[in-house]
């Protein structure tokens, strides 16, 4: 389901991909995210995908009532607090999603896939 927007004029359709395109290179930005993860379901392992695959680290979902639920699978910096990044994450997102689509941001799930060592 796309997320829409009456203007008046008429409306504004956003593809779920731009909504997840969007919300991953603002989660790239935040303190503490090294970047977006994908697990694999066949054999359980967690892959840190590139800047251009931002997308597939993250579920978009909107509600009957034109509400987005965002899932992001992060892979963390080692020796930082996961709830300062998860705060940072949902403040950032939020902020920033918001002002981006226009519509209004019912929940963000936050999934830490990984822990690495930043050099």
């Amino acid at each position: 389901m796309n997320g829409s927007i009456d203007s008046g004029l008429g409306r504004i359709v956003i593809d779920t991909d731009v909504i997840a395109t969007y919300a991953g290179s603002v989660a790239v930005e935040c303190f503490g995210i090294v970047g977006m993860a994908a697990v694999s379901m066949k054999d359980g392992l967690v892959k840190l995908l590139r800047g251009d695959s931002l997308k597939h680290g993250i579920n978009v979902r909107i509600t009957p009532d034109n509400k987005i639920q965002l899932d992001f699978h992060v892979i963390v910096a080692f020796g930082v607090s996961i709830s300062t990044i998860a705060d940072n994450l949902v403040n950032n997102v939020k902020y920033k999603m918001e002002a981006f689509t226009g519509m209004e941001i019912e929940k963000i799930n936050i999934f830490a896939e990984g822990v690495r060592v930043i050099d």
